[in-house]
């Protein structure tokens, strides 16, 4: 696991000369919401579980860690291929994503990820454009994140479920970011806990950091192509400044 500030300048120069780019400061950061600034995954996987179970899916939370990031339908599609051999209706679609949404808003606490808080007020202090982008199309988002981070995300820079035609790991979403942000992918930086959105941020690509919040073995991680991963927000804090240093050295 990448925590110090020598490996995150030397995977910054890895991921420059493989892809060619030009040197330039950071002008942005993107966020995912789901394990990075809401510590909301147990929730979300419980719930998914559950809501499975009742169309005769048996899952496991570690199987919604490693789809987190994607729209819900597209969970669904895949768990009723994969279990029934079929799509599912849009009725079915949309009954099975309302009890999910139902058991989740049970379950979650509301909780704001350990440090997110200080690395959100980290990176607006050092001048980065921030940005939303999560799967989810849940309507209380903004909600939810104001209570935590106050008027650091609001509609002008959150990416949702419903503004992608294609989801993670589909590039898109991190795509419309950049363009939201109005910002080339060498311009920002992305920071993800899922495998799902890693592969979305990678093939945008974006300099991608993993945080490794939930129960997802590294190894996950470094296959979807995280250029570093971290064990928690406090350790990417520290490692912020060599981070921004380095980005804009020649």
């Amino acid at each position: 696991m990448i925590q110090t500030e020598s490996d995150i300048i030397n995977a910054v120069r890895a991921f420059r000369a493989k892809r060619g780019y030009t040197v330039a400061p950071l002008r942005a950061c993107l966020f995912d919401m789901d394990g990075v600034l809401i510590d909301s995954m147990p929730a979300h996987a419980r719930s998914w579980v559950e809501a499975s179970a009742a169309y005769g899916i048996t899952a496991e939370p570690l199987d919604f860690y490693r789809c987190e990031g994607q729209k819900g339908s597209d969970t669904i599609e895949h768990l009723f291929l994969q279990v029934h051999g079929r799509r599912a209706t849009a009725q079915e679609t949309d009954d099975y994503y309302q009890l999910k949404t139902e058991l989740f808003s049970r379950y979650n606490t509301g909780n704001a990820i350990t440090d997110a808080p200080a690395l959100v007020a980290d990176v607006r202090a050092n001048g980065l454009h921030i940005v939303l982008v999560t799967g989810s199309s849940q309507n209380d988002i903004l909600d939810r994140l104001q209570v935590h981070y106050g008027d650091a995300f609001g509609s002008a820079n959150v990416i949702t479920g419903t503004d992608v035609m294609r989801g993670k790991p589909h590039p898109e979403p991190y795509l419309k970011a950049l363009e939201r942000a109005n910002v080339a992918p060498w311009e920002a930086i992305v920071i993800e806990n899922a495998p799902m959105g890693v592969r979305a941020a990678v093939a945008a690509g974006i300099f991608t950091i993993a945080v490794n919040t939930g129960c997802l073995p590294d190894a996950d991680l470094w296959a979807a192509g995280a250029s570093v991963i971290f064990p928690s927000m406090a350790n990417l804090r520290s490692a912020l400044p060599a981070l921004l240093a380095e980005s804009a050295s020649r």
